[in-house]
């Protein structure tokens, strides 16, 4: 699934977005999980920042 993603954003205006992914600690368990999003350049910085 994940080729389908990538490979639709690098035609045309796809370019300005990046999937990222993001490991986040569980507060019930402990154990961590990975968060995958697609969102603009831009914000990929403030991404990382916030919780």
């Amino acid at each position: 699934m994940a080729k389908k993603v990538v490979a639709s954003l690098q035609k045309g205006a796809g370019k300005t977005y990046s999937k990222v992914i993001k490991m986040v600690k569980s507060e019930k368990t402990g154990a961590y999980k990975f968060v995958e999003e697609v969102i603009p350049n831009d914000l990929v910085n403030d991404y990382f920042k916030s919780k």
